[in-house]
């Protein structure tokens, strides 16, 4: 039983649904605004019950219990009298609950947040909604609001209050009462905020290796402008690894910034000649056949 209100100028829908089964709950009312469920209500305690804390104000401005009442009786007179007429002449539908959970807000760990657990494709809503953490049943856990969709299916909600940690691990269990199929939807913590510790780590961290870098910059620059000998020139030079012919062997040379017609070389023999300030030294180790 479904009244729906449309407000042309700005094209907004409410929905007020009422609907009672064999299965549990046995009578149930959702109203939605826009797609979003803003009360169910309590027909134990006779109350609206708001889906999320910002709606509670309106929650006790509406007066209407007379009405949602006369709806439930209407609703169950429907079901025991004109249910039996179409029993097995009209095929039963089943629709298979998917769970999906995700936190209501950005995920911050050690800042108490809320795990959502978003039931959809539910037909007809007679289900349960538990939590586990790490397979270890959770209590304390809130009301699962049931609404109405477009398509003349359900949706529930369940809600679990929770302080995040690293090594959490949910899980919310969707039984569908009549027929048994479960649906299990896991959490685990991705993509958490840093929190303001480690925000102060990373930002130390990265001024030291800044400050490393310059420090080394600076010393690999001054070391580059030393001459390769103490020879009174003061001309620059670069040092470089070359491999001997005839054997297995290494040098090392520093070549000048002038180019002199006689360069010198310097082995285990000594100083051959050393006109200008060009230095090669070599080192070579005869190669022995195996």
């Amino acid at each position: 039983m479904t009244h729906l209100y449309w407000d042309e100028l700005q094209n907004h829908t409410f929905q007020y649904t009422m609907y009672c089964q064999d299965g549990n709950p046995e009578v149930g009312l959702s109203e939605v605004y826009d797609g979003d469920q803003l009360f169910s209500f309590n027909f134990s305690q006779n109350i609206r019950v708001p889906r999320l804390p910002e709606f509670a104000d309106w929650a006790h401005q509406i007066e209407d219990t007379p009405a949602i009442f006369f709806d439930k009786g209407f609703c169950r007179e429907m079901i025991e009298k004109v249910g039996p007429l179409f029993e097995g002449k009209i095929p039963v539908s089943r629709g298979l609950p998917i769970a999906e959970v995700f936190t209501l807000k950005p995920l911050e760990f050690g800042k108490p947040n809320t795990l959502v657990c978003f039931v959809s494709n539910l037909f007809p809503p007679a289900l349960t909604v538990t939590w586990e953490h790490h397979s270890a049943p959770v209590e304390g856990i809130g009301p699962t609001f049931v609404s109405a969709t477009d398509d003349l299916s359900f949706q529930a909600f369940s809600y679990l209050n929770f302080t995040p940690t690293p090594s959490d691990l949910f899980s919310c269990v969707v039984t569908h009462e009549l027929d048994g199929y479960v649906a299990i939807s896991y959490w685990v913590p991705q993509n958490a905020l840093p929190s303001d510790l480690l925000e102060n780590v990373l930002c130390g961290v990265a001024f030291g290796l800044g400050v490393l870098g310059i420090i080394v910059g600076l010393v690999l620059i001054i070391y580059s402008r030393k001459p390769c000998s103490g020879g009174t020139s003061g001309h620059l030079g670069v040092w470089r690894q070359r491999r001997m012919r005839g054997g297995r062997g290494a040098g090392l040379s520093c070549n000048m910034g002038s180019t002199p017609t006689e360069p010198w070389t310097l082995g285990w023999r000594g100083l051959s000649r050393a006109p200008w300030d060009i230095l090669l030294v070599e080192v070579s180790v005869p190669h022995t056949p195996l």
